[in-house]
């Protein structure tokens, strides 16, 4: 079972000076995961968007897919609060894949506003899956969270 706390944004002082870009992205800045002595794990995401930061947080009893479970559903979560309702993301599964001599971690994401709608993830690690789960996680979403900032 996952249990998400709750979210906290902070802003980044931002530099006057420079003009903003035309676009902007969403953008990784931290990935953290930690296991208790008590066989439970916490995985914090945090990500950015226009000097407003985010950092999601899941949580739950440790295990080998459930570790990576955790940091993907935590890049969910972030991801979620800058796109809000109107684009609602459902993890269905991450993978460890051994391929070309290298760790690749696969995320499974649906659309449940668009029934069939698949998004696929991959990030090629050779340290941190965990993190690599968070990043999958944005490869997925890459595309169309785009898309919906371009619209919105």
């Amino acid at each position: 079972m996952i249990t998400s706390s709750p979210m906290v944004e902070s802003y980044a002082s931002s530099d006057q000076s420079s003009p903003a870009p035309a676009r902007e992205r969403l953008r990784f800045t931290d990935c953290s995961f930690v296991r208790t002595p008590s066989g439970h794990c916490r995985a914090e995401v945090e990500l950015e968007l226009e000097g407003r930061r985010m950092r999601a947080v899941a949580e739950g009893p440790t295990s080998p897919v459930g570790d990576l479970r955790y940091c993907a559903e935590a890049a969910v979560r972030a991801i979620e609060h800058f796109v809000g309702a109107s684009l609602p993301l459902e993890l269905i599964g991450v993978k460890v894949v051994r391929a070309f001599d290298a760790n690749l971690v696969i995320v499974h994401l649906t659309r449940k506003d668009q029934p069939g709608a698949k998004l696929l993830g991959v990030y090629l690690t050779e340290g941190d899956v965990t993190r690599g789960a968070a990043l999958a996680v944005l490869n997925a979403t890459n595309r169309v969270i785009g898309n919906h900032f371009s619209t919105t």
